[in-house]
């Protein structure tokens, strides 16, 4: 147990000179009185105290006694502590899921966008602790959530993300990155933050290096997941057949994962290629959260005292309460 204020404590000198005082004054004052009619050492045998100084003597004890006890919460005692961890800064992420035509791909089972919703499940399991919104684009980049810590909206929503939301296919990766960056701008500066591309690739938009680059540059790391593989697989049309090109054979989409890995170099990141086991989104997530991890004037834990001084103050109010009972019963 200690104090929070023990100079409060200096405080209970007062009802001890109160004390004191009056009886000193008193005292000389009746002596020297008295002494004229019997001996100093007989005279407290001799004198009896009347009613009314009994009274100042019991009043003048409550008084004391609840001087003392607000003095005493004064000084803040404390009684027991707890360790808790000190404030560290928090981790935004926000994913880039790409929904042009051919994430419908399926060479990898079932589909790359469904693949790609199941990285995104794997990845809100195991993020305990971040903040994580999504961004759908192709030609136009929609905000499917704003950066939030409830993971299970994410996760509802996920079923219901397709191509067929997209009105206009392509793949406009810039404008997703714009989006991103203006979502994790609205985000407290002492966090961390970072960007996650989940795509197949093949961007046609030039001077995309030099973008997540410039993010990089402002502290937002851009991370890479590559869905598909380098074989590829046909593209699915609207009316259940194939894509077909100029030369009226179906249109082979191929993951384009050196173009990815170059977005993720230039971006500060890393790039994993998806696969049906979680360790491409555990190692994305170590390196984001590592980011985000508390500088060292930062670390350790706070001791927390249990503060008391409130029962205190109960039973000063409980002292109150009594003396206004005690003065009213006698004005009666």
């Amino acid at each position: 147990m200690h104090f929070a204020q023990p100079i409060w404590l200096w405080a209970l000198l007062v009802p001890l000179l109160v004390w004191l005082w009056p009886r000193r004054t008193r005292s000389f004052s009746q002596q020297a009185r008295l002494q004229r009619y019997a001996d100093a050492h007989l005279l407290p045998h001799l004198i009896l105290a009347g009613p009314s100084q009994t009274r100042f003597r019991r009043w003048l004890s409550l008084w004391s006694l609840l001087w003392c006890l607000g003095v005493v919460a004064m000084a803040g005692p404390r009684l027991g502590y707890s360790d808790v961890d000190l404030y560290r800064p928090g981790t935004n992420l926000v994913i880039l899921l790409d929904l042009s035509r051919s994430m419908q791909v399926a060479d990898v089972k079932p589909t790359r966008l469904a693949r790609a919703r199941q990285e995104i499940e794997d990845l809100l399991d195991s993020s305990r602790g971040m903040r994580v919104g999504l961004i759908a684009f192709a030609s136009v980049a929609h905000v499917v959530a704003p950066i939030t810590e409830d993971s299970d909206t994410l996760r509802n929503l996920l079923p219901s993300i397709s191509t067929e939301l997209v009105r206009w296919q392509g793949s406009r990766l810039s404008q997703a990155l714009e989006k991103a960056r203006r979502l994790l701008g609205g985000q407290p500066k002492d966090s961390a933050h970072a960007v996650l591309l989940i795509s197949d690739g093949d961007f046609p938009e030039p001077g995309l290096q030099r973008h997540v680059a410039l993010l990089h540059s402002e502290g937002i790391p851009v991370h890479v997941l590559g869905v598909g593989t380098l074989e590829g697989g046909p593209v699915p049309g609207e009316d259940g057949g194939w894509v077909r090109g100029n030369n009226g054979r179906p249109v082979i989409s191929r993951l384009d994962e050196q173009g990815l890995q170059r977005l993720a170099e230039a971006g500060g990141g890393l790039y994993r290629r998806a696969d049906f086991r979680d360790q491409d989104t555990r190692n994305m997530l170590e390196r984001v959260m590592a980011e985000g991890r508390p500088t060292a004037d930062r670390e350790g834990t706070q001791r927390v005292w249990n503060e008391r001084y409130h029962l205190l103050v109960l039973l000063m109010l409980a002292g109150l309460l009594w003396w206004y009972r005690q003065a009213g019963s006698a004005r009666g």
